[in-house]
């Protein structure tokens, strides 16, 4: 990025960043990528050279859709759990790339497990980033039933983050899948109601409604772009706003 670029100032202090598991998969079928994670690491740390505060939460598909198949006919709530450890196999990841840069960073779960992360613990998050270390918010809400995107509106409300960024595959919001349809159209804006009366999959309805109570923004991204998280803090209209 260029140099009078990187001069500005952020218009975030504090973000609550989502990422999908499928974003640490890289190119492979499931699992984890070396290369995928460390480029998410790298613009993490793009982010955290700005004193931005930054919280994650990450999602376990790339993990627990390698096993979904054996997990099928379980129960529900047995199946929920399994994915919520697959978070925190992916934030335990992550933290190990990022502190390889150099990045301070703890892993926080709602399912207690001390011997391998701190349990979560609001004030305790705040406090960590006050003091610049990213955190990671691992095993959603801890409950069964909820996606790692309602954790993620929940977390970012919780800690009052200044905006969610939800981090794709995609450029952003469209009005079909982009993936499928070429004439599907890219919207710069939209409201919460427009997205839940459209049925645009973006989030799920709970994490969408969560939002809109508390007015959260969210602006969904493209983690594939190199420097996209960093225009994006640095005011840069990327991506769709919901608001």
């Amino acid at each position: 990025m260029a140099k009078e670029q990187t001069k500005k100032k952020p218009v975030y202090q504090r973000i609550l960043l989502k990422l999908s598991g499928d974003a640490l998969k890289g190119s492979q079928p499931y699992g984890i990528d070396r290369l995928a994670v460390s480029a998410i690491a790298q613009q993490i740390k793009a982010l955290a050279e700005l004193k931005i505060q930054i919280a994650l939460v990450i999602g376990g598909g790339n993990i627990f859709r390698g096993i979904s198949v054996g997990a099928q006919g379980m129960d529900r709530v047995s199946a929920d759990y399994m994915g919520m450890l697959a978070t925190v196999i992916n934030s335990l990841a992550l933290q190990d790339h990022l502190e390889q840069l150099g990045v301070p960073t703890r892993v926080q779960t709602a399912v207690r497990m001390e011997q391998i992360a701190e349990p979560y613990i609001k004030r305790r998050a705040e406090r960590h980033l006050e003091k610049g270390r990213v955190i990671i918010l691992a095993a959603g809400t801890g409950n069964p039933f909820f996606s790692t995107d309602t954790a993620a509106a929940l977390r970012a409300n919780e800690i009052h983050a200044q905006v969610l960024i939800k981090a794709t595959k995609v450029d952003g919001i469209y009005s079909d899948d982009p993936l499928t349809n070429p004439r599907a159209k890219l919207y710069q804006s939209i409201s919460y109601d427009q997205v839940l009366i459209q049925h645009l999959r973006v989030m799920d309805a709970t994490s969408i409604s969560l939002c809109s109570q508390n007015k959260m923004p969210i602006v969904v991204c493209n983690i594939n772009k190199k420097d996209e998280l960093l225009k994006l803090v640095l005011g840069e209209k990327i991506g769709t706003l919901v608001q």
